[in-house]
């Protein structure tokens, strides 16, 4: 199959190694012209995924025109924020029909919507966008270590054919008809992760974090509900499975993210010294906005919010959360 890649981060390089060794002709492509001219002849991705070789098989293009030409599906692995310009640049190089698969994990800043449907908005047909994630450090794929993931999609046909095509011997894949719990999951996860992050910074130890992703988990399931998500999702692999990984991994860069923010530095400072993209620091005020229209209580993403964007002292909305009336747990 011809694979083509949108975005040479590392979640998209680390697809492209995946892809390319069970025998998938896979074609990658970045927006900075000199980066990926210096990926293609080194063979390297040092800025995004240190240590790993691209095979010569793999071909890497700044081309849009190259890499999407006869391509059979198309990952969108560019960060939430840049889905949209991205797509509308290449969309005239897309061949018809050919199904879009998200890679994307966040909530688009402008609009609060999700990365598929600014996929759908692009090109004018939503049934042919799906979404992959799940617990999924690109470091690990690289690498070929175990790593399980959900597809998720309206068409089963569709569905089924991707889930073939995308797994490998240690990348297995399952499917999952519930595109909006899947999105709202691996979005929402890394507003925890960030939570996590913070406490962290400030040494609050494991009790602590603990509670931020069980309770955190709640919340999560709470906003998804709202929307007409299924239940199940947010305890599968897009929901606690992607939620645990992130906040305890030394390779999440939103529980790093969150880490410096709990150790003191500001989000300026955090933000210049993250070559990463940390999707959890947009997506935490879209969030926030959201639920409050929605009339959904989420204490730990409103205080991620306000310690990033109002100043809120780490510490003090560590006391805030810990105050806060008694409740039920139900």
């Amino acid at each position: 199959m011809k694979v083509a890649i949108l975005g040479n981060g590392g979640f998209g390089t680390a697809m492209s190694l995946a892809l390319s060794r069970i025998g998938h002709q896979v074609a990658l492509w970045g927006h900075d012209a000199v980066y990926t001219a210096h990926i293609a002849a080194s063979r390297q991705n040092p800025r995004y995924l240190e240590g790993v070789v691209l095979p010569d098989a793999i071909r890497v293009s700044n081309d849009a025109a190259a890499v999407l030409e006869r391509a059979q599906v198309v990952l969108v692995a560019v960060p939430t924020q840049h889905v949209r310009s991205v797509a509308t640049a290449v969309r005239a190089f897309v061949p018809a029909g050919v199904p879009l698969v998200s890679l994307a994990k966040g909530l688009e800043q402008t609009s609060g919507a999700r990365p598929s449907q600014v996929l759908g908005e692009v090109f004018g047909e939503p049934g042919r966008v799906y979404a992959l994630s799940g617990p999924s450090h690109a470091e690990e794929i690289a690498r070929e270590q175990p790593t399980t993931v959900v597809v998720a999609g309206a068409d089963p046909a569709v569905l089924q054919s991707l889930q073939s095509a995308l797994q490998t011997p240690w990348f297995r894949v399952y499917r999952n008809h519930d595109l909006l719990g899947i999105e709202l999951c691996v979005a929402l996860k890394n507003v925890m992760a960030l939570a996590a992050g913070i406490a962290d910074g400030l040494g609050c130890g494991d009790n602590a974090k603990a509670a931020i992703l069980t309770r955190g988990l709640v919340e999560m399931q709470r906003f998804g509900l709202a929307q007409g998500a299924d239940a199940r999702t947010f305890f599968g692999l897009a929901g606690v499975g992607d939620l645990a990984v992130t906040a305890f991994s030394r390779h999440g860069r939103n529980r790093a993210f969150g880490e410096r923010i709990g150790r003191g530095e500001t989000l300026a400072q955090a933000l210049a010294a993250s070559p990463k993209v940390a999707e959890g620091v947009w997506t935490s005020r879209v969030v926030v906005a959201a639920a409050r229209t929605l009339g959904v209580e989420m204490p730990i993403a409103t205080a991620v919010a306000r310690v990033l964007f109002e100043d809120l002292s780490p510490k003090l909305a560590v006391r805030e959360l810990m105050e806060r009336d008694q409740k039920a747990e139900a």
